[in-house]
This record gives C-alpha cells, sequence and structure tokens, in this order.
C-alpha cells in the first residue's frame, strides 16, 4: 500500500473512530481530536478537569475502539512500583527446583489509563518514566519489551490537592499533550443527562487495527517537513527559555523555566500528523501555532510575578505566537 492509499485509510479510519465513540461520547471533539494526534505521533498525554467530565470514559472508549489491550490502573497513595511493573515470585516444580518467575503488572498493555496519576507517590510515578521513555520494564537487572503500540494516558483533578504528589517536571516531559478538559455547552449536558439516565445505549465497535496504528505512525515520520517551519518551531521553544539574548521581554518578566528540546520534537510531530488528517503533504507555520498550548503549557514554569499578576501558561503562549507572527 503507498503512502497515498494509507492517508485515505487514515481518514477514513478516523471518522469512524469518532462515529463510534460519539455512541458512548457526547462532544468532546477537541479533546478526541489530540489523543488521536499523540497516538498518531507515538505520544503519552496528560488529561486535566474537575471531577464528572469524563475523563477515564473518553479514555476507555477510546481503547474500546482500537483492536488494542487495554488496562486501567487507578493511582493511589499506597500504590507500590511492582504493582505497575510486575513482580518476582519463587516458583517450585519438580524439574527446575525453586526458582524466581516475573509476572508481569498492569503496565504489559498497549493502552494504559493512568487514573489520577497524582493520587500516588513519586516512587510509584518514577515507575512510569522507564516505561514512557524507553518502552520497557527493568526488574532484577532483566528487560522486558513492552507490545507495541504502546501510550500511557493519565488523568488528573486540578482542584483537590490536597493529599496529592504533584507530578515532577522530568515525568511531565514525557507527555507529548497536556489536554485541558472544559465543562459541556448547555445542549451537550442535556443530551449527556438524556443519554445516562435511560435505559438502552449503543456499545462501540472496533475500527483501526494493530497492525493500522503501527502503519499510520511510520507514515507520519515519513512525511516531509520545510526549514521554515522547524526554525519557527525551535524559535518559539527558545523563546521560552529566560536569559537567552534575543527573546520577547515579558518571558524573564513571566517565565522561571522555559521548554526543553523535547517541546520542539513534539510540535514538529503533531503538525505532520495534522497536515496528514488535512489531506496535505506538508505542515506549515500555522500547524506548529496550533499545537503550542497542549504541547508546550505542562513544560513551563512561570514564576512569582506571573502568579501575582495572574498570568497563566496559556496566556504567555498566546502572547508568544501573537508576537512572532507580527515579526515573521
Amino acid at each position: 500500500m503507498d503512502n497515498l492509499q494509507l492517508i485515505d485509510k487514515l481518514n477514513t479510519a478516523r471518522e469512524q473512530l469518532f462515529r463510534e465513540i460519539g455512541h458512548v461520547i457526547i462532544g468532546q471533539r477537541e479533546i478526541l481530536e489530540h489523543l488521536f494526534l499523540a497516538m498518531l505521533c507515538r505520544g503519552h498525554v496528560l488529561l486535566e478537569g474537575v471531577p464528572g467530565l469524563a475523563k477515564t470514559l473518553i479514555i476507555k472508549t477510546l481503547a474500546e475502539v482500537l483492536d488494542l489491550s487495554f488496562s486501567r490502573i487507578q493511582f493511589t497513595p499506597d500504590l507500590m512500583p511492582s504493582d505497575i511493573t510486575g513482580t518476582e515470585i519463587i516458583q517450585e516444580t519438580k524439574a527446575e527446583g525453586r526458582r524466581f518467575k516475573f509476572f508481569k503488572g498492569p503496565i504489559f498493555a498497549h493502552i494504559i489509563l493512568a487514573d489520577e496519576i497524582n493520587r500516588t507517590p513519586p516512587k510509584t510515578q518514577a515507575a512510569l518514566l522507564e516505561a514512557m521513555q524507553e518502552h520497557k520494564v527493568t526488574a532484577a537487572g532483566t528487560s522486558y519489551p513492552l507490545d507495541e503500540p504502546f501510550f500511557v494516558m493519565a488523568t488528573q483533578n486540578p482542584i483537590e490537592q490536597e493529599g496529592t504528589y504533584p507530578l515532577p517536571e522530568a515525568q511531565l516531559d514525557r507527555f507529548m499533550f497536556n489536554l485541558r478538559i472544559e465543562y459541556p455547552s448547555n445542549d451537550e449536558e442535556i443530551k449527556i443527562v438524556e443519554s445516562t439516565t435511560s435505559a438502552g445505549g449503543t456499545s462501540p465497535a472496533k475500527v483501526v487495527s494493530h497492525e493500522d496504528i503501527l502503519s499510520f505512525q511510520e507514515l507520519i515520520l515519513q512525511v516531509p517537513v520545510a526549514e521554515n517551519v522547524v526554525r519557527h518551531a525551535v524559535r518559539l521553544v527558545r523563546d521560552t527559555r529566560p536569559g537567552l539574548d534575543v527573546q520577547p521581554r515579558f518571558i524573564p518578566e513571566w517565565v522561571e523555566w522555559g521548554a526543553g528540546p523535547r517541546a520542539s520534537q513534539y510540535l514538529i510531530l503533531g503538525a505532520k500528523a495534522l497536515a496528514v488528517l488535512d489531506g496535505r503533504s506538508t505542515p506549515d507555520i500555522s500547524d506548529v501555532d496550533t499545537l503550542i498550548k497542549p504541547v508546550m503549557r505542562h513544560r513551563i514554569i512561570t514564576n512569582f510575578n506571573a502568579e501575582a499578576e495572574g498570568v497563566d501558561t496559556d496566556q504567555i503562549l498566546d502572547r508568544l505566537v501573537e508576537t512572532r507572527s507580527r515579526s515573521s
């Protein structure tokens, strides 16, 4: 199958996927689009929102329409690293006597739902680091590769912070997107109430296979990118780092630490995926600008001045894009 046929297949699969998800999830099209983008780019997603906005249901339903294995891990204060990765247990057999055998944990699945990830201590959060970055788990000196494709989709509640453990910057940086799910519109909420308080309902059908996801991921890597688009992405990321010679003046006023090189990589990968889904052969600068918030909002640390003035990362990124568009 050539790339043009694969692009047609990808767009058909996307529409089928969203149609099936629509049997369960009402609205939230932008969130679903970004989740699908992350999967095409081999990226992980951190989904934030207040309770009751179907964060867990969205991820669970997405897993149902994909022909991939799914595992949900409920993060709690007493969760241990071995509860995620697996553990070695002594087994005794007549033939071999006593020996250790590794029993795989729930992380050995294609899609991992890390529910309320900020409810567990840093030691357990760190158990995800190697898996998210290296796609493998190491136990007793032995590495166990995870099945491909592999995605971690984590949720956290931004308002109940008592008894939580904020994710360290090193782990935040491993998420491609930080998505903020908003309240539904009035009409959407009416439909949600009607559909969830009555009998019936349709279960979504599987529409995308394991092999399809891998071929779509390979397709995204093959998309060419113009040098000016790459330069624009790198310029945006470098502009968030205080202390550099050329940058907007508001950055050192409001930003303590800027985004690292992984942000540039994800901006370009995401722009490639956007272009393909829009039927274009290569991304442009507008694709990069479209993704700047989900890619970079969790990679910027604001300082005291920004907190005192009520300025958040999204406002800083909006102003950054506006500044760069005027100067180009």
